[in-house]
């Protein structure tokens, strides 16, 4: 590329994965924006040197109007962070049909109506870069998590499909598939279960939060940062980058396993 600066656009910057990648953005010489829905966060963005900017992946309007506003200045967003989302925990059973909308429409419709308003002028300046964080249950599921995990196996497919189509235009499309990280989501999550004191998932329902004490918190959002500005800055990137020795192995052995030896681990887990 011939300009000095890309330009490049996060969203659900004002905190976790997102705040840490606006952060280290900027400390790499790019023109960040970040985006977040309420502007009481702006000054939290403003801080670490970005360009707070409104945002939020469930409103077109809002979307369309980020972008325009900034291929009004630079002329093209030359990367995208997706980042924007959060996770829906509970039976599938007491999953509402709102609570799975709503799952989908921040996780995955948001997403793709973010990537299909920045392609247009990627695809005319022959560059561009659009970095989807996943998770490492894009490859598993989880009990009591099966709404959170359908939205990542979503990512998954439309980061495989995009993949291909926008090669040839000099676009890479890049899955990030973290570890559970320290954020406030993460621990937010575990507030979307319903506790009911009849439940008949309670044991189950314990057994997830004793797993999640454990797992929560093992890596951090700035590790997950790193990797994301190593993949928007090297000329080459990888398709696909597991955050955290966990991303590694709990995949591999939900692939070499049978579902019976799967699940009868996970009663483990859960205990």
């Amino acid at each position: 590329m011939e300009k000095s600066q890309k330009v490049m656009l996060i969203s659900g910057s004002n905190s976790g994965i997102g705040l840490a990648s606006t952060r280290l953005a900027v400390k790499k010489g790019f023109i960040v924006y970040g985006g977040a829905r309420r502007e009481t966060t702006f000054s939290v963005i403003e801080a670490e040197g970005a360009h707070p900017i409104a945002l939020d992946v469930t409103d077109e309007q809002s979307m369309v109007e980020a972008v325009r506003q900034i291929e009004a200045k630079h002329g093209v967003v030359d990367v995208l962070v997706n980042n924007a989302g959060y996770g829906q925990l509970g039976p599938i059973e007491a999953i509402t049909p709102v609570q799975l909308h709503q799952q989908f429409e921040t996780n995955v419709f948001g997403l793709v109506r973010m990537a299909q308003l920045v392609i247009p002028a990627m695809r005319r300046q022959r560059w561009g870069r659009i970095i989807n964080i996943s998770s490492m249950g894009g490859e598993f599921t989880f009990p009591l998590a099966g709404a959170y995990h359908a939205t990542k196996y979503a990512v998954e497919s439309i980061n495989a499909a995009m993949r291909f189509e926008l090669k040839p235009f000099g676009i890479d499309v890049v899955t990030i598939q973290p570890a559970p990280v320290t954020t406030p989501l993460a621990k937010s999550a575990l507030e979307t279960i319903e506790m009911q004191p009849d439940s008949p998932y309670q044991k189950a329902i314990d057994g997830l939060l004793r797993f999640s004490e454990q797992t929560i918190g093992y890596i951090s959002a700035d590790q997950v940062a790193k990797v994301i500005l190593d993949a928007a800055m090297k000329a080459s990137p990888q398709t696909r980058y597991k955050v955290g020795t966990i991303a590694r192995v709990l995949p591999f052995l939900n692939a070499i396993l049978s579902d019976r030896m799967w699940d009868r681990m996970l009663a483990r887990i859960y205990g």
